[in-house]
């Protein structure tokens, strides 16, 4: 039996010339199986899934159409989950009644409405318990809950945490010896120099915001209750482990206090981002690891275990620091690292990023060659962050280090290995590394335009004239464009519902790259691309929603400055994608409900107590979005060279007595 052409909607089929895969649908062929079940069947919360699944498999077997029947068979004696059943029932019933394809012209105009998916309110959660213990039979890593942690005695809802957190937070900083932590949690002594109740909860904590199952939240639904059981438990151990003068610092709280500052940053409680990262460099600086001479490893007498363990944790702690810092346009403070670096050889192809809990193939990790390629972008990153960052010294030969930031950040580039390729569908990891590449370039010439208001200009007024600064804004549009395509890559392959925190600033910071340009298209593919990316990874943390509402209302404010100026901005309005359309329109309503999510009665309406800025704010340029970007995630920096508690009160020991 001959296969029936995939419909012109499918993505797959238009870019490459192949369908997509009936167990991993493009987002156009999931719309079209929609169309064709009045009720979406993909979800197993459903209560009708089982019952639709079982009628379904009657239908497709009645349809005497032998070979798909055998294939389906051939599915089953593999033991196929529920969920690639379900794809390839779909697929194939859809294949014998097809969805009726518009004619003519009205093609293209659907292919752009159906191109992009707008997601609005709280972030999907699963709300059966069983959902988790039936993960943890694939779960990569089985660990205990006890004596770790009192928040529960579930080893399925533990091991199910610890193995998101290894699989889609982990990666991208690295700072814990993944094997080392696992090993030492395993044999459960709460005493080890590698694993404490106070990094393991912290850890639990963090990886919720990665999990949609109701183990994860305190309130069902609520992100801002995400991980909140877990992290009252490791700020009790916080709390407990106080810096006061002679107090011992191990290993494992460092490693904890830095986890507290990422689910601070994604909370924006306060200013616990920036202070959670100082007192990490500040117990950093106590070991001897950062800002301190060589250490003699030797003479010191380290095991290999805690070489590694700290090798590991002083160069991730300079990657958080130089992210931050460049960031923000603020000067990062870790000048130099005191242990080499880990060997960067340790991983081979054999090693594997398991996209755990979805269903797609494994990928060579390839840890150990990006971490080491991160810290090389780390030093550039470093040295952008004091030259340019707010509070450096000014001088005539900004254009020229310029020049030579680019340069050698192209040569980083360059010198990548070839499996980092995004043609070769690397892990989420490295697709987010080079996120990061580009997050940087656009950095590099955020000063050459933040000094005008591009969203509030007046009509018949100029923006950006000057010639060095339309090549800043031709740059960080490249770069913009870049980012597009690597948040695409990372949506079609692994979803971005688990993206690392960072892909999130990426994708705002490229999306403001295209506000700042003198010509702004709201229709442009790669923008729209971008917000629909934005609006799935904004939705789960309480700082995501702020940053989306506040970018909102500056594209809408740029699309009234625009056609003031009677200028394109708004001439194809009318056809954007539903979703879009109702985001950028005036009279729009908000992406995410408030009701549902409880932030504030009107999310249109951002107070000062819950933002920090007026009613319906509006950043005027680039600058000030990562002015308020910062404020909202990480807080206020506080006077990091004034500090009242000295590294003297410090010392290292690997462990308390028992």
């Amino acid at each position: 039996m001959s296969e029936a052409q995939p419909s012109e909607s499918c993505l797959t089929w238009v870019q490459y010339g192949q369908k997509c895969s009936p167990l991993a649908p493009c987002r156009n062929c999931r719309r079209d199986l929609d169309s064709y079940h009045a009720v979406a069947t993909t979800s197993p919360d459903s209560s009708d899934y089982y019952r639709d699944l079982l009628g379904d498999l009657f239908t497709l077997i009645q349809s005497r159409d032998p070979t798909r029947t055998e294939e389906l068979l051939q599915m089953i004696r593999d033991r196929a989950s529920f969920q690639q059943v379900r794809a390839y029932l779909d697929q194939a019933l859809t294949v014998s009644h097809p969805p009726e394809q518009p004619d003519g012209a009205s093609q293209v105009l659907q292919k752009l409405q159906h191109g992009y998916e707008v997601e609005s309110g709280a972030p999907p959660f699963r709300p059966k318990v069983m959902d988790v213990h039936y993960l943890c039979d694939f779960a990569p890593y089985k660990v205990p809950a006890l004596p770790w942690t009192t928040a529960t005695n579930d080893d399925a809802l533990v091991s199910h945490l610890v193995s998101l957190y290894f699989a889609w937070d982990y990666p991208f900083y690295a700072f814990i010896d993944c094997d080392i932590f696992l090993a030492h949690m395993a044999k459960g002594d709460p005493f080890s120099d590698f694993c404490s109740p106070f990094l393991v909860n912290a850890l639990l904590a963090q990886a919720c915001h990665y999990s949609q199952y109701s183990e994860a939240y305190t309130v069902p639904g609520d992100v801002k209750t995400k991980g909140t059981d877990f992290l009252a438990e490791a700020e009790r151990y916080l709390e407990n482990s106080r810096y006061q003068k002679g107090s011992v610092v191990r290993l494992a709280s460092l490693q904890a206090t830095i986890i507290l500052y990422e689910m601070y940053s994604m909370a924006g409680i306060d200013d616990y981002g920036y202070m959670m990262l100082n007192q990490a460099l500040e117990m950093a600086e106590a070991l001897g690891i950062i800002n301190n001479p060589s250490l003699d490893v030797e003479k010191l007498g380290f095991s290999d275990e805690m070489l590694r363990s700290l090798q590991r944790t002083a160069w991730g702690l300079f990657q958080i620091d130089t992210i931050v810092h460049a960031n923000f346009l603020r000067p990062s403070r870790v000048t130099e690292v005191s242990l080499d670096r880990t060997d960067r050889n340790t991983s081979d192809s054999t090693d594997l990023w398991i996209p755990y809990p979805i269903d797609r193939r494994p990928r060579p990790s390839w840890l150990s060659q990006c971490f080491d390629d991160a810290c090389d972008l780390s030093f550039i990153a470093r040295d952008i962050s004091r030259v340019l960052g707010a509070g450096a010294k000014r001088d005539a030969n900004i254009p020229e280090r310029k020049e030579d930031f680019y340069n050698q950040l192209w040569q980083w580039k360059a010198n990548l290995p070839a499996t980092f390729d995004p043609a070769r569908k690397p892990a989420a990891h490295i697709i987010v590394l080079q996120m990061r590449y580009h997050a940087l370039l656009i950095n590099l010439y955020c000063d050459s335009f933040t000094n005008e208001q591009p969203f509030k200009s007046q009509p018949g007024h100029r923006r950006h004239t000057d010639p060095t600064e339309l090549r800043a804004l031709k740059a960080a549009l490249t770069s913009a464009r870049e980012i597009s395509a690597l948040a695409q890559l990372h949506r079609d392959e692994y979803g971005v519902d688990r993206a690392h925190q960072f892909a999130m600033y990426a994708v705002m910071l490229a999306l403001f790259a295209f506000l700042e340009q003198p010509v702004f298209n709201v229709l442009d593919h790669d923008f729209c691309s971008l917000t629909s990316t934005f609006s799935i990874i904004a939705r789960r943390s309480h700082v995501g929603v702020k940053i989306f509402q506040i970018f909102r209302h500056s594209v809408r404010s740029r699309l009234r400055a625009d056609r003031g100026d009677h200028r394109a901005g708004m001439r194809d309005i009318a056809n954007l994608p539903a979703g879009l359309k109702e985001l950028f329109l005036d009279d729009a309503e908000a992406i995410v409900p408030a009701h549902r999510e409880g932030y504030t009665e009107n999310p249109d309406k951002l107070t000062d107590e819950e933002a920090g800025v007026g009613q319906e704010y509006t950043a005027s340029g680039i600058g000030d979005m990562l002015a308020m970007y910062e404020k909202l995630s990480v807080g206020k920096e506080s006077d990091f060279e004034g500090r009242h508690r000295s590294a003297d009160g410090f010392r290292f020991s690997p462990s308390p007595p028992r």
